[in-house]
């Protein structure tokens, strides 16, 4: 089944009772009858065509017949401690929340030390806007079951797999950590003014117009042996403020990446030696733009580009995808 639909085609699989996880301009989701699915507002998406930008069509994940039930909630920020709570005996849970707001900081500075955060697969995206409307139009989560549309709450599909089947969530990162400076940060936090450099503590700004360093690559933390990217939004020389799309955290070392020289080449190399068949992808923004995958294609992995990628945690120019397994 093709991922891109009309609101036709997507109103037609909700009406029959399919569940479903979408992706879309807030107008056309807006449109969409009251159902099993969960959808967020993003107009990029890789597609069985190619990358794309469009306020004209849906992309729709269907979820696969084996699964037995959905159960969709929204959080308040305060509220998203409650998440792993509400997970299914055996399945996943995935979550939208809106890019910028006080869900997005706080489900990236804590989601790790909530309790039972890993025990089932928690996996899902930072939602939306197109990149000119930046400050101008607000991502939202839809909550379809309900109808309700939010500029601040996180939106979460529990989903109950069969006993013999369980999910895996699993992410692809072509950086890796790069031969240079080992920098530590005295704060967490999305906006950095101050940094360790080898030790030496010093203007996080300062150090990255200084070594003229090539704002396109991430800081990439080695966490046991996984790679995470931290991605650089904004450098402002003259506040001595370096903002960033997602956190980094005090006591974790990290090095600017080694570049990547053909990043289709690459991803396909990657995709090819995993032979994966995913049940729902979502790739980075970042990558998107950086790597102009406008128009090139990723084989069979579609899914929707997206302002911050989550497996567990907050990713940056990552992918994410999750699979279905039998035990």
């Amino acid at each position: 089944m093709k991922s891109l639909m009309t609101v036709q085609e997507a109103s037609d699989l909700i009406l029959d009772g399919k569940k479903l996880l979408i992706a879309g301009d807030e107008a056309l989701l807006a449109k969409l009858p009251r159902g099993e699915w969960i959808g967020g507002t993003s107009p990029y998406f890789m597609s069985e065509d190619g990358g794309l930008c469009s306020r004209e069509q849906l992309q729709v994940t269907v979820l696969p017949a084996m699964v037995l039930s959905t159960r969709i909630e929204t959080y308040e920020a305060s509220e998203l401690e409650r998440i792993p709570r509400d997970y299914m005996s055996n399945g996943f849970s995935y979550v939208l929340i809106p890019a910028f707001t006080k869900a997005h900081k706080k489900f990236a500075h804590d989601c790790s030390t909530w309790p039972g955060v890993f025990d089932r697969p928690l996996v899902g995206w930072i939602t939306g806007i197109e990149v000119q409307d930046v400050g101008k139009q607000t991502p939202k989560v839809v909550n379809g079951k309900s109808g309700e549309i939010s500029a601040s709450k996180a939106a979460v599909m529990h989903v109950e797999l069969p006993p013999e089947i369980i999910a895996r969530a699993n992410i692809i990162n072509l950086f890796s950590q790069g031969g240079g400076d080992t920098i530590t940060f005295p704060a967490s936090g999305f906006d950095i003014t101050e940094c360790n450099v080898n030790g030496q503590l010093r203007s996080f700004a300062e150090y990255i117009e200084e070594r003229k360093i090539d704002k396109k690559l991430p800081l990439v933390a080695d966490y046991l042996g996984a790679m995470v990217n931290v991605s650089i939004q904004s450098v402002n020389a003259d506040a001595d403020k370096v903002s960033l799309y997602a956190p980094v955290f005090i006591g974790q070392e990290y090095r600017f990446a080694n570049p990547v020289a053909d990043y289709e080449t690459e991803f396909r190399k990657e995709l090819e030696a995993r032979e994966i068949e995913p049940v729902f992808t979502c790739n980075c923004i970042l990558n998107y733009l950086y790597a102009n995958l406008e128009g090139k294609k990723t084989g069979h992995i579609v899914g929707p580009i997206t302002f911050g990628e989550i497996a567990y945690m907050l990713l940056n120019q990552t992918l994410v995808y999750l699979t279905f397994e039998s035990k």
